[in-house]
């Protein structure tokens, strides 16, 4: 397996800003080892840590595959529903249920073709027995299709009821994100069975789609459930500028495109306005954009200074990004890290020990391993 090894020392910014908040003369400052645990695989999108201390990892064309603990990866996982790859479509995240120690069940996003020759995001789900999947169905799809070939979302995260949100792009067609009659541009929040979930925010209201969590989102392909509230977080694509995260709760809506900090990709405006009432603002936003993609919420203790602080994978701009928030939640400081590994960040897990996992997204992609370097250091 090979190894690469990139020392990065938190910046000062960083350091000042701890011991303005803990008044501490001494500080433990991070530095980090970046290896390669594992490469070879084509477009990784989403993946996700087996009980054992295994890796299962989506490719975008379809494949499902298990990286071990020594970084060889096995051959694709037989049983995986047929996936549409075109554009931004394919396989793409993947969550354990919450019961998988007794009941092995995986649940999947991907884009499913439809009889109208389009697509839709789709969730599957089945049950991982060794290499292979055994009844293996799909449990929930979009109500509408459409024709472009983006924005599907479409990241799945369990919340500590046992319910499974999916996020969704606006497919292209920003102008169906404020009707509440279509999925485009929502959150849904379901069972494990695909349907619309216990106390979900509009199931008495016959005018809206009862598996709508949330809406006026653009297009959510980083979410995570914060480890001490439970609340769900996510981050979200703009256009040109107006990269958000979002704290997502039930019933709001975030605004696309009615609301944002973006403008067209040809300069022009798409809307004069930043705020409204009845819509949310962002935690957090970007201009110009990075192109976010997966999302953690650092909860381990090989990072103890990281310990709530937010990783957003880059896209666009190539680096993992580190945003550590005050009690209010607003932006402390603003880190950007793998800025010379030069490949877009799709995916971020936390591993077993308290490391992080981040997938990079090409045709040879990597699962590159992120440990810590502690030293103690006096600040005069």
């Amino acid at each position: 397996m090979k190894k690469t090894t990139l020392i990065i020392l938190m910046s000062l910014t960083f350091a000042i800003n701890v011991i303005a908040e803990d008044k501490k003369d001494e500080i433990a400052t991070h530095k980090i080892n970046v290896s390669t645990y594992a490469e070879g695989l084509n477009q990784p999108w989403g993946m996700t840590f087996l009980p054992d201390g295994r890796l299962l990892v989506t490719e975008k064309k379809g494949q499902l595959r298990i990286i071990a603990q020594d970084g060889s990866i096995s051959n694709p996982i037989e049983g995986m529903l047929e996936v549409d790859t075109k554009g931004q479509g394919g396989l793409l995240d993947i969550v354990l249920d919450p019961g998988f120690s007794k009941n092995k069940m995986i649940y999947f996003s991907y884009s499913k073709a439809a009889d109208d020759g389009h697509a839709r995001t789709a969730v599957g789900k089945a049950q991982l027995i060794g290499n292979s999947l055994k009844d293996v169905k799909n449990i929930w799809q979009q109500a509408q299709t459409q024709k472009a070939g983006y924005h599907y979302g479409s990241r799945l995260v369990f919340d500590r009821t046992g319910h499974l949100f999916v996020t969704l792009g606006d497919r292209g067609g920003k102008e169906n994100v404020q009707d509440m009659s279509t999925h485009f541009g929502k959150v849904v929040r379901i069972d494990t069975d695909g349907k619309p979930a216990k106390g979900n925010p509009y199931l008495n209201n016959k005018n809206v789609l009862p598996d709508i969590y949330s809406s006026g989102h653009r297009n959510v392909q980083g979410a995570f459930l914060h480890p001490d509230t439970g609340v769900l977080w996510g981050n979200e694509h703009g256009p040109r500028g107006g990269d958000e995260i979002n704290i997502i709760q039930a019933g709001k809506n975030y605004g696309w495109p009615v609301i944002t900090y973006g403008i067209n990709y040809n300069g022009t405006p798409i809307t004069d306005k930043r705020k409204m009432d009845g819509m949310e603002q962002p935690v957090h936003y970007w201009d110009p954009s990075i192109a976010t993609s997966g999302m953690l919420i650092y909860s381990g203790d090989a990072f103890p200074n990281w310990k709530g602080d937010i990783f957003t994978g880059a896209l666009k701009l190539m680096h993992l990004n580190r945003i550590k928030l005050d009690k209010n939640n607003k932006v402390i400081t603003e880190e950007r890290l793998l800025k010379d590994q030069s490949s877009r960040i799709r995916a971020i897990e936390q591993g077993p020990n308290g490391n992080i996992f981040v997938a990079t997204d090409s045709g040879k992609g990597k699962i590159l391993k992120i440990s810590p370097i502690v030293t103690k250091e006096k600040v005069k």
